[in-house]
């Protein structure tokens, strides 16, 4: 038998293993779509790693694996809107960390291509029923209203949670560009200014009037990038010769309205100056981290502008703040008609991205939308609701499959699909459980 033949036979014998790998029945479960109500004692039946049908009494065709899922309930898999998972691995050890690049400006930079697939991290975070995430390439600050380093840090991708390769992960390599809104840094602490913190510090005290003139620098230099960016782009359009730039290229879809800009503004001013210049330069965005809207929450309504939320589980940002400021953020951008989602901008966390949604629920957040928060919420804002975050037939099947409501943190995730393929959930957590539970 010649080697050539001798491939093709191994190239079909995998094509059929990963096509009966990916088509089964998951049946009489309880399966929740999202995007309508729960069914009792319904099955859904996934044909090459895609959703067939979904109701009850389905039969399975042909030589369909058939999985009893009784007393279980079946949901989308969760979508993590924001977290360098895969570019993070111990903050301590510079080389293992990726998001620190230098320079104001690096929108060529795709965080897809960087992520390790064989990060401690990724089977944590999955083993809560999280299966994809928007992978951001530079720090968010957490929504906490800290620097967040570049103010264009590069190119966020959206990726599935399993595969041997950055490139069987990928959902969308660039997904948003990532861009922090400069903020007035006035020197704080507790018990007061930064001297207060660190006694004998020789530092004099910063007044208000420089801080926001150094504010005003860094927009100015937004401003002045995204003005060379345009003349770059109507430059190449008219034909004229011009020298290759790979940052004015990556920002050419930018300014088409093609790519949205994830813009983190956290409070009221910069937010509104970050909308603002969105309007001026006619920019498709989505803002980030999100703590303290103010008013501008009523004209984030208006221009019908998405919203990543960071965790509820922080203190108020300000210390004359309600004390459940945090909790009641999701249910006021609900009430004003604002779409968001939530993220969990880190990796040592993220897996309490289901805990963040429901932190919202007794503090006024309807379960429903507590629940699309993490899915079809985050597939709408990102443009990728046609194919995933929720159970309906022509989707992929990104499910999991749990012994109760996964936003509770008693509930454990008993099985999980991405595309169809079944996902192992062990994790170094389950891994060290065992070897404990086993001691004698």
């Amino acid at each position: 038998m010649s080697i050539v033949r001798i491939a093709c036979l191994a190239a079909l014998a995998a094509a059929a293993f990963a096509a009966e790998n990916n088509t089964f029945l998951l049946r009489n479960a309880t399966v929740h779509p999202v995007s309508g109500p729960a069914m009792e004692n319904a099955s859904v039946l996934v044909v090459d790693g895609r959703i067939a049908e979904v109701g009850a009494k389905i039969a399975p065709k042909g030589k369909v694996k058939v999985i009893e899922a009784r007393g279980l309930h079946v949901y989308p898999g969760m979508i993590d809107s924001g977290s360098p998972i895969g570019l993070a691995e111990i903050a301590s050890v510079r080389e293992t960390v990726d998001t620190g690049e230098i320079g104001d400006f690096n929108p060529q930079l795709r965080a897809l291509i960087a992520v390790n697939p064989s990060s401690e991290h990724i089977p944590v975070v999955r083993a809560n029923g999280i299966t994809s995430v928007l992978v951001t390439p530079g720090s968010t600050g957490g929504g906490r209203g800290g620097a967040a380093g570049s103010l264009i840090a590069g190119q966020a991708s959206l990726m599935h949670l399993d595969g041997w390769t950055w490139e069987e992960m990928e959902i969308r390599r660039g997904a948003a560009m990532q861009m922090t809104w400069p903020a007035i840094q006035m020197p704080r602490g507790r018990g007061g200014d930064i001297e207060a913190m660190l006694p004998g510090l020789a530092a004099r005290r910063i007044t208000f009037a420089e801080a926001r003139r150094n504010q005003q620098q860094q927009v100015q230099k937004i401003q002045d990038f995204f003005d060379a960016a345009r003349r770059y782009q109507k430059a190449k359009a008219a034909g004229e010769a011009v020298q290759p730039d790979l940052r004015y290229e990556a920002m050419i879809p930018v300014l088409e309205g093609k790519l949205p800009v994830m813009i983190t503004a956290v409070r009221e001013r910069e937010i509104r100056e970050a909308l603002d210049f969105a309007a001026r330069e006619r920019l498709k965005i989505v803002l980030a981290g999100v703590r303290r809207p103010g008013k501008a929450l009523e004209e984030i309504a208006k221009r019908n502008i998405p919203v990543i939320l960071g965790t509820t589980f922080v203190p108020p940002l300000e210390e004359d703040d309600p004390y459940d400021d945090p909790f009641t953020l999701p249910a006021r951008l609900h009430q004003a008609g604002v779409k968001f989602a939530f993220a969990s901008f880190g990796t040592q966390f993220a897996r309490n991205l289901p805990y963040q949604a429901a932190q919202a629920v007794p503090f006024g957040l309807p379960y429903d939308e507590a629940l699309k928060s993490v899915t079809l919420n985050a597939a709408q804002i990102w443009g990728i609701d046609a194919e995933y975050g929720s159970i309906e037939k022509g989707k992929y099947a990104d499910l999991i499959v749990t012994d109760g409501d996964p936003l509770e943190i008693r509930t454990q995730v008993k099985m999980m699909f991405i595309r169809g393929a079944p996902v192992d959930l062990e994790s170094k957590h389950t891994r060290l459980y065992k070897r404990y539970s086993a001691r004698p």
